[in-house]
């Protein structure tokens, strides 16, 4: 009788887990198609103590992350390395809808990832290479994501 308890509640464990992945998934991929119809998004980041912000155009979801692109010699890049913790906002075109994605950023040197990146955004090959030692690309971890509107909020999390 135990091991059939054991084998349930294992089985039960693993069906959760794999429930929670795939909706990790959903979530992340709405999270994506929000940042792309919104073509902009703006990131803060900290300096110190001061809160600094700047647009960035691109993302993109490789190997079950969500990631972001910036140059190593960018200041952006050092608040990100010296502290991953970001915000996120993206404004959709009818200006009453509105993305605020929060977590931590961590860079990913992996030159796979990097050129799948400029494969994917081959725009960006005039100012990177995925082997010039400046391009980085950083993957979103702990992310919580708001889905806000004058009517309401919804939240999810990858």
């Amino acid at each position: 009788m135990k091991k059939i308890l054991f084998t349930l509640a294992l089985l039960l464990s693993l069906t959760v887990q794999a429930q929670d992945k795939t909706t990790m998934e959903q979530n992340m991929q709405e999270v994506q198609n929000y940042l792309k119809e919104c073509g902009v998004f703006y990131i803060a980041t900290v300096d110190q103590d001061q809160p600094r912000v700047r647009p960035f155009g691109v993302s993109e979801i490789i190997d079950g992350r969500l990631y972001i692109m910036t140059g190593k010699v960018k200041d952006v890049f050092k608040q990100m390395a010296k502290n991953g913790k970001f915000e996120i906002c993206a404004l959709k075109k009818s200006g009453s809808e509105w993305l605020r994605l929060s977590g931590t950023l961590v860079n990913d040197d992996t030159l796979a990832v990097k050129e799948e990146f400029l494969k994917r955004n081959p725009g960006l090959k005039s100012m990177y290479k995925a082997d010039d030692g400046n391009m980085a690309v950083l993957y979103i971890k702990d992310a919580t994501a708001r889905f806000c509107s004058f009517a309401g909020e919804k939240k999810v999390s990858f």
